[in-house]
Formats: structure tokens, C-alpha cells, sequence
């Protein structure tokens, strides 16, 4: 019988899950602060701008997290054989993951390209941005092939332990997309540096050149990553057969089939929540849009630790090491709510000066402020979700967080809102007051899951 970690060694684990948290903290930082600047630049504009880049980010919610629950059957299995030091079987399941991004890419390259011009009609954009808003979804999704690689191949190497490489790619692709969102948004201008009137060239395609900025940065991002993948000298795929190992592909789409779902019908959901709340108007849908960016920086500290939780339960699973799994899982959930109560409180506070970062629409700002607000007093909760959500990744189980998210989206989110905006004519306001409330749902079916103990199998006793 395995003993239980004292203290001390319980919180000896913190160094171990910061080494894996932090790169991956800091590569959400950056990409949130490339959407900063994204909008920032684009705000400047004026609303009809920020509503045509914002009228598809639901629709580009959808499709790249339905291609990362396709890497989180790969992540498992890596963390496992990883935690098993099975590094022949961890170089298998990598070669699969070549597949996933080969299918995955080609599919959700066709389909955006085919249907750019309907999917603003479907969001129930207002005329005068619909057609700038299909035009700058099929130029985000011509790379759409590399992308699905820096996604699905970073979660590899994010499974290997190696959060580091990840964050350097997206470095580079982020520094890219800054410059060239400067060089194309705008027409070429004079500017003023201590005193000497420098010109500096654009190209002035506004709405359309944040989208040609962020292509040449996913593409630059999706074949460093894949550079990456080659050269590491465990999970490589080099030399692997680049054909179907069911032996390997089966559990994996095991896993990955149910979070795919997931995340395809949670995203779905998003776009049915957005439809709604774009039929609202154009202030609504600017603030909307402009306080999801906000909200998006306030969730590092979760989705970072979620990758470190993912990775290290699965170790543990490998490594059939029950007491590390057990004072793992309450360390991260400690830690993360900590992070999420200071992360709250900040935005609490400074909600109005974020949204005045990126207008200066006093109707917009108000309106964004207050359901920044709402949002902040229950990111603690949704921060342990996450965390649970992480771990039940780690050992596999992709089916509970499946059937809660569809119930809480569908049940809570997405009904509420229609009878609040359609039916009681309500304001967006109460529509992410339904958001909260998903959130709120999720954090309590998943802390009576975890309560309960029936989420980790080396409690099982077949598994031991």
C-alpha cells in the first residue's frame, strides 16, 4: 500500500507545476495581448470595425477548439506513456497526431473558405459589415492547414513536458502579427520621435489587413511548431509509418471523440449565444466583443495551470503513483483559486479602464464595464472548473466534462438567454448573467464529481 505525501512534500510539488505552468501562462499572455493590440488597432476604426472583426469570433471559437479536443486523446496518452517511460509508445501516438492535424486542417480549410460569405448571414450581422465580416473570415482560415498543426503539435510537445518551445513559437508569431497589423491596418502616416517626423509605410486595408496579419503569423507559427516536432528526440514522428495505428488511434479517439463533441456543441453554443446577442445592435455586440477580449487576459492563470494539470495526472496515471496523484490534484486546485480570486479582484477594479483601452465609445464602455463586473465575482469558481475539467483530460475521462458542458451551455446558457433577450426582451445584461450561471453550474457538477473520488482510476482497485 502506497502512502500518502506529508505536507511538506505535498507543497515540494508547487516547483514542478510552475515549471509547467508558467510557459504555458506566459504563452496565453501573449497571444491575449496580441488580441489587445488586435482590437486596440482595429477600435480605432470606429464600432462597425470592431463589430466585423468580432460578428466570427465565435464561429473561430468553434473550429479551433474543436481541433484542440482532437490533441487532447494525444495529450493523454503522451503524459501517460511519458509517466510509464514508454518513450517508443509516445513517438507512436505523435505520429498520429500527424494525421489528426493532416484531416482536421484540410477539412476546416474547405469548409470556411466554401461557406465565408453565409456564415455573417447566419450570425445575423448587420448589412453594412457582413460583407467585410466574410472577407476577413476567409482570409483568417486560408492557413487554416498550419494552424491546426501549432495547435494539435503544440499539445504534443505540451504533453512531453516541453511547454517552452510552445511559448517560443508564439512569441515570434505574435511579434509578427503586431508589425504587420501596424503595416497593413493603416495608410502610410507621419509620426513624431523626439522630435524628428519619421513616415512610416502602410498599406491602409484596415479590417482586412488585422486578418492578413494574423494568417502570415498562424502560418509562421504552424511550421515552427512543426519543426519543433520533428527535431525533439523522444516524440518525433520522423521515421514513424504515416498511416493508421489503430492500436494506438483507437483509445486515443476514445478520449479525443468525446471532448471533440464537447467542444464542438459548447462552441456551437457560443455562436448560438453570439447570434443572439448580435441581433441586440451594434453597441451591444462592440461591447460584447470588446469585454470577451477583456475577460480572456483575467483567465491565464486557469487555462495555464490546465495544461500543467492535464500533463502531471497523466505522469502519475502512468506512473500508477496514487498518493503524487491525489496531493497533485489538491495543490493545483488550491493554487488556482488563489490565482483566480486576485485575477477576479483586478478585474473587478480596473473594468472600466480595460475597456477604454479600446474605445472611446462612453455607451460601449459603460455597458462592457458592467458585465466585466458580473463576470469577475465568479472567476474563482470557474478557475477550479478548469483545473477538474485538466485533471479528468490527464487520466482520460473526457466524457464527464462532456456531459456537463453540453447541459450547462444548452440548459443554462443558451435557453436563458433566449427567453431573456427574444422572449423578455432583456438587455446583455442578463444574457451573461445565463453565462455566469453555466459557470456556476459547471464548477458544482464538477466539484461533487471530484468529491466523490470517482474521477481518478488508480482508485479503482483493478487499476492498482
Amino acid at each position: 500500500m502506497q502512502k500518502r505525501l506529508t505536507k511538506n512534500e505535498k507543497w515540494a510539488l508547487l516547483p514542478i507545476i510552475w515549471a509547467l505552468a508558467w510557459p504555458t501562462m506566459l504563452e496565453q499572455a501573449l497571444g491575449t495581448a496580441v488580441q489587445y493590440v488586435d482590437q486596440a488597432m482595429v477600435g480605432r476604426l470606429g464600432a462597425a470595425a470592431t463589430a466585423a472583426v468580432g460578428v466570427t469570433t465565435t464561429v473561430s471559437w468553434m473550429i479551433g477548439s474543436t481541433v484542440s479536443a482532437l490533441g487532447i486523446g494525444f495529450l493523454s496518452f503522451i503524459a501517460q506513456a511519458y509517466g510509464a517511460n514508454d518513450k517508443a509508445r509516445a513517438a507512436r501516438v505523435s505520429s498520429q497526431a500527424v494525421l489528426a492535424v493532416l484531416i482536421s486542417g484540410t477539412l476546416f480549410t474547405i469548409l470556411p473558405l466554401a461557406l465565408h460569405r453565409q456564415v455573417p448571414v447566419w450570425m445575423q450581422a448587420d448589412s453594412e459589415i457582413a460583407e467585410t465580416a466574410g472577407k476577413y473570415f476567409f482570409i483568417l482560415y486560408t492557413p487554416m492547414l498550419l494552424r491546426a498543426a501549432s495547435i494539435i503539435f503544440g499539445t504534443a510537445l505540451r504533453a512531453a513536458g516541453d511547454t517552452r518551445t510552445p511559448m517560443r513559437v508564439s512569441l515570434l508569431m505574435n511579434a509578427v502579427n503586431v508589425v504587420l497589423n501596424y503595416l497593413l491596418i493603416y495608410p502610410t502616416h507621419d509620426i513624431s520621435i523626439i522630435g524628428v517626423t519619421v513616415t512610416v509605410p502602410g498599406a491602409g486595408m484596415g479590417v482586412l489587413g488585422a486578418a492578413l496579419a494574423s494568417a502570415v503569423s498562424y502560418a509562421i507559427g504552424g511550421i515552427g511548431i512543426s519543426i519543433a516536432l520533428w527535431r525533439h528526440p523522444v516524440i518525433s514522428p520522423r521515421g514513424q509509418r504515416l498511416r493508421p495505428d489503430w492500436e494506438v488511434l483507437r483509445p486515443c479517439l476514445k478520449i479525443a471523440l468525446p471532448s471533440t463533441l464537447q467542444r464542438f456543441a459548447t462552441s456551437f453554443g457560443y455562436v448560438a449565444f453570439a447570434a443572439m446577442i448580435n441581433a441586440l445592435g451594434t453597441i451591444p455586440l462592440a461591447a460584447h466583443s470588446i469585454a470577451n477580449t477583456v475577460e480572456s487576459a483575467f483567465y491565464i492563470p486557469g487555462w495555464g495551470m490546465q495544461t500543467a494539470a492535464a500533463t502531471l495526472t497523466g505522469n502519475a496515471l502512468g506512473a500508477k503513483d496514487r498518493p503524487r496523484m491525489h496531493s497533485m490534484a489538491q495543490v493545483l486546485i488550491i493554487l488556482e483559486v488563489a490565482l483566480m480570486v486576485v485575477s477576479g479582484a483586478l478585474l473587478f477594479i480596473f473594468a472600466p479602464s480595460m475597456m477604454q483601452l479600446f474605445t472611446r465609445d462612453a455607451a460601449v464602455i459603460a455597458l462592457g464595464a458592467t458585465v466585466l463586473r458580473m463576470v469577475a465575482v465568479s472567476e474563482p469558481f470557474y478557475g477550479a472548473a478548469i483545473i477538474l475539467e485538466g485533471m479528468l483530460q490527464g487520466v482520460g475521462d473526457t466524457v464527464t466534462p462532456f456531459i456537463f458542458n453540453v447541459l450547462g451551455m444548452w440548459g443554462v446558457r443558451i435557453a436563458g438567454t433566449f427567453i431573456c433577450t427574444r422572449l423578455l426582451h432583456l438587455s446583455l445584461t442578463a444574457a451573461w448573467g445565463c453565462m455566469i450561471a453555466h459557470n456556476m453550474l459547471l464548477f458544482i457538477l464538477l466539484a461533487h464529481h471530484y468529491l466523490r473520488g470517482k474521477w481518478n482510476p488508480l482508485d479503482r482497485t483493478s487499476n492498482i
